[in-house]
């Protein structure tokens, strides 16, 4: 039995699947009836690649085709291996072919590769010597050469959902041979369903930070899971709490409109020795946290007191940073900005990095439109910006981040 958390194999590696019974999600390209799942069984697979965000199965899947094959898989990555590499691989694949078996190369990261490297690759891809696989988390149309890209077939991954996530989390959990079910682990569902919320997507993330929070402790809390996503927030200076407590005070002494004491503690930090930029960034932040659109030039005030004490500095700037702090004691306030700001953050962290709907998508070129990139956008302009069109994700829609606006 493997000693899991002593195994220096990652938890992601360990329980990787071996076949395609195996594979979670991507039913779009591998599910059954599909033809690269009808390829990869009858072993006839074409030059390929795999472009999807990080964690979504790419290499998952290509390692699957080399337990498969009966060609020769060799695998490296383009961050690491380069042009003499590429020879010693060609030089095999030559040999492979005088015995009659293929070569699959499979290429990580292939967006890595510069314009040399690719050039080197492809007239070997293009009489067959070689078939490749690439995996790239960047838009192939602008990452790989375009005579390269027309000789591969191009298949989209996309990230899988926190349900998906979750039943790969359990499988690992209990996983006797490879994985963590040796140790009697234990981690609530809704822990679990955390895990799988923040790592946005990405499996391999996901099964890492399992594996931390299990070498810390049998019984996983969601305080466990926060370190293992090191979420840590920045910790102050035990000597620093004065600081603190009095660029708080500025802060709220403007946002109650009361002048006086805002330039009381501006005068307090300043006399001290404070640095004047410090201040000037904080004011460039209040000017849009709590004034935002109820008074815009605001934030071109802050801007300006900010350039103007870099240009001068202390002490001539501190009248500078006075009238700031003054006109922003004065000005309308409105927090609504903030607000918005903080809803559309709390649907980011809910929902993780939604798909952006396909019509609003940018398409400039060949594979993107034959992908249905910006097929039925409507031109704002042709319709005197009264369009009947939505910009949020599906999930979102109809969505409103502010009240008045």
């Amino acid at each position: 039995m493997v000693d899991s958390l002593n195994n220096k194999k990652p938890l992601a590696d360990r329980i990787r699947p071996e076949t395609l019974d195996d594979f979670l999600g991507q039913d779009e390209i591998v599910g059954q009836g599909k033809l690269l799942r009808q390829a990869i069984a009858a072993d006839k697979i074409p030059s390929m690649i795999f472009w999807g965000p990080p964690g979504s199965g790419k290499t998952t899947l290509a390692f699957i085709i080399a337990k498969q094959t009966k060609a020769e898989f060799i695998k490296f990555s383009a961050v690491t291996s380069g042009l003499k590499d590429l020879r010693e691989v060609v030089k095999k694949s030559q040999q492979n072919e005088w015995q009659g078996q293929r070569t699959i190369l499979f290429v990580d990261e292939i967006h890595r590769w510069n314009k040399i490297q690719q050039d080197a690759l492809l007239p070997h891809v293009e009489r067959g010597l070689i078939t490749l696989i690439g995996a790239t988390t960047e838009n192939p149309s602008f990452e790989v050469r375009g005579a390269l890209l027309s000789r591969c077939r191009v298949f989209v991954l996309k990230q899988l959902t926190p349900q998906q996530i979750v039943t790969l989390l359990v499988r690992a959990i209990k996983d006797k041979e490879n994985g963590l079910g040796n140790i009697k682990l234990k981690a609530p569902p809704k822990i679990l369903e955390s895990i799988a919320q923040m790592s946005n997507g990405d499996v391999r993330t996901a099964l890492n930070v399992l594996e931390y929070a299990a070498s810390l402790s049998k019984e996983i809390t969601i305080d466990i899971v926060k370190e293992a996503f090191q979420k840590s927030y920045l910790l102050y200076d035990k000597d620093g709490d004065e600081h603190y407590n009095i660029i708080s005070a500025l802060h709220k002494a403007m946002r109650g409109s009361d002048a006086d004491a805002a330039l009381y503690w501006l005068t307090r930090m300043l006399e001290a020795g404070e640095d004047p930029l410090y201040v000037a960034r904080r004011i460039v932040r209040f000017a849009s946290e709590d004034i935002g659109l109820a008074n815009s030039r605001a934030l071109e005030q802050a801007v300006a007191a900010y350039n103007a004490c870099h240009f001068i500095g202390m002490p001539e700037c501190n009248v500078i940073l006075a009238q700031a702090v003054v006109y922003m004691a004065k000005c309308k306030k409105s927090n609504e900005l903030y607000m918005a700001y903080g809803k559309a953050k709390k649907d980011v962290e809910d929902f993780g990095n939604l798909p952006v709907p396909l019509h609003i998508r940018n398409a400039p070129t060949k594979l993107m439109k034959e992908l249905g990139y910006g097929k039925d956008y409507k031109y704002s302009p042709d319709f005197n910006y009264q369009e009947n069109q939505d910009y949020l994700p599906d999930k979102l829609r109809g969505r409103k981040y502010f009240k008045n606006l």
